[in-house]
């Protein structure tokens, strides 16, 4: 009796190691996601793990030519095609105006909702503190989200999570009100390009509207071969930062001082002080390597 009962808690264990995750990652508009997370979504997928995205606004106003219904309906095919390209389980676009989002009570009842259908183990968000205005708004609806998806009583037509989840950030260079923390650190080379893919199929923004921002519209090639190319190039160029001493410190810990030396890509997250909040031990055992 004592055998079987030991063999029993030993599989319960071993399943629980393998548990299955359900992320959910938020960003405001319709690439937010992909720039600031891409590659971790690629690995969890790549794991068995469960990701979805979920875009706060339509990204109707992100393009110097075109706008509106027009610009919503591409920007939502591009994220489609996303979605099969790196394998995550969804892309979710809200269908609040781009340029224009503030944490109001509906933003926040959306977020809420979002949360809980998805039962989700892991969510992750912008900071509160951004050069524009979406992305600020953004991490402050989500904060006012994360202790009310367990509250029964607020937004009753979906079930309350038992279990808070894991809150976290995704990691920016702002120093004020002060500097990101890097607790979790994804070492991404063996799947930058998937996250290139991922960029690719957002057509109008890394092949139109971001090249006009920044001046390049001119350079970026017709043909698709050669674009993709470019694409590349110009990451590798602008995009990529190197990997911080802070960063390379925790790659350290997690992959051991050899690998961590070769790491030339990576992503970071900080732990939110609302939620769950493991030990960082715990927290790096959930997330790939």
């Amino acid at each position: 009796m004592k055998r079987s009962l030991a063999l029993l808690l030993l599989l319960a264990s071993a399943s629980w190691g393998q548990q299955q995750l359900r992320v959910i990652m938020f960003g405001a508009h319709p690439d937010d996601c992909d720039i600031k997370s891409g590659g971790t979504a690629v690995k969890f997928a790549q794991a068995g793990h469960l990701v979805k995205y979920v875009s706060l606004t339509n990204g109707n106003a992100g393009h110097h030519e075109m706008g509106g219904g027009i610009l919503a309906k591409r920007r939502y095919a591009e994220t489609q095609e996303v979605k099969r390209r790196i394998g995550i389980a969804e892309y979710q676009v809200l269908d609040n105006d781009d340029g224009v989002l503030l944490p109001t009570l509906e933003v926040r009842k959306q977020v809420i909702r979002a949360i809980r259908e998805w039962k989700a183990d892991i969510v992750i968000a912008p900071r509160p503190n951004d050069y524009h205005p979406d992305h600020r708004y953004a991490g402050v609806v989500i904060q006012d989200a994360a202790y009310m998806v367990v509250v029964p009583n607020v937004v009753p037509d979906v079930p309350a999570l038992y279990n808070n989840p894991i809150f976290l950030y995704y990691s920016d260079g702002f120093q004020k009100p002060s500097p990101f923390r890097h607790d979790v650190v994804v070492a991404i080379d063996d799947v930058w390009q998937k996250k290139l893919d991922a960029f690719d199929a957002h057509e109008s923004q890394f092949y139109e509207w971001l090249p006009w921002v920044e001046h390049l519209l001119q350079d970026v090639p017709k043909d698709k071969v050669a674009r993709r190319k470019w694409l590349e190039g110009w990451m590798n160029k602008s995009w990529s930062q190197p990997v911080s001493a802070e960063q390379r410190a925790v790659l350290k810990k997690r992959y051991g001082k050899e690998a961590a030396a070769k790491v030339v890509r990576a992503e970071s997250f900080e732990l939110c002080e609302y939620g769950r909040r493991p030990s960082l031990e715990e927290l790096w055992k959930m997330f790939p390597k």
